[in-house]
């Protein structure tokens, strides 16, 4: 991974699962968890987004907003927040630029073959627009609590 705590984080623009365009600099003044997930409605990461998804009143709390991004196209981002009634924005990136820019568009091995694929990492973006914190081979079931006890930890850090 190349991208450090401490650096700024790479601009985006992507479309969510609505069809419109949600950039980093528009959310500027907000602590943006930006997690990235290899598939819509796989098992791991249904799992992952129904734990975010229950705990939104908590990153509200903390001035946050949480960002999931994925390969998909905003067509299937859009089944994927129906079917699992997920109250927050889904951002589709079919072509790894935003993976590519924030390093975990990686070549990954399953059964002995080798493929590209998302990493699932989380970045804790500060209102600033500097990267505060990196969750690296995230476990999908305790990502929420994870993440929400790291903005605990460092709320004074993130008061705007």
């Amino acid at each position: 991974m190349t991208l450090r705590v401490g650096q700024k984080a790479p601009a985006f623009s992507q479309l969510d699962q609505n069809g419109k365009t949600v950039t980093l600099a528009g959310l500027k003044g907000k602590t943006v968890v930006l997690y990235f997930y290899p598939k819509a409605m796989t098992p791991g990461c249904t799992v992952q987004a129904q734990c975010l998804r229950d705990v939104r009143a908590e990153f509200a709390r903390h001035n946050a907003v949480v960002l999931g991004i994925s390969p998909d196209e905003p067509k299937s981002l859009k089944k994927f927040e129906e079917k699992e009634k997920l109250t927050f924005t889904l951002l589709a990136d079919p072509d790894h630029t935003t993976a590519d820019a924030y390093g975990v568009w990686v070549e990954k091995s399953m059964y002995g073959k080798k493929y590209m694929g998302v990493a699932r990492t989380t970045f804790i973006i500060g209102p600033d627009g500097t990267v505060r914190h990196i969750l690296e081979k995230v476990d999908t079931k305790t990502h929420h609590t994870d993440v929400l006890a790291w903005l605990t930890d460092h709320a004074d850090e993130l008061a705007v």
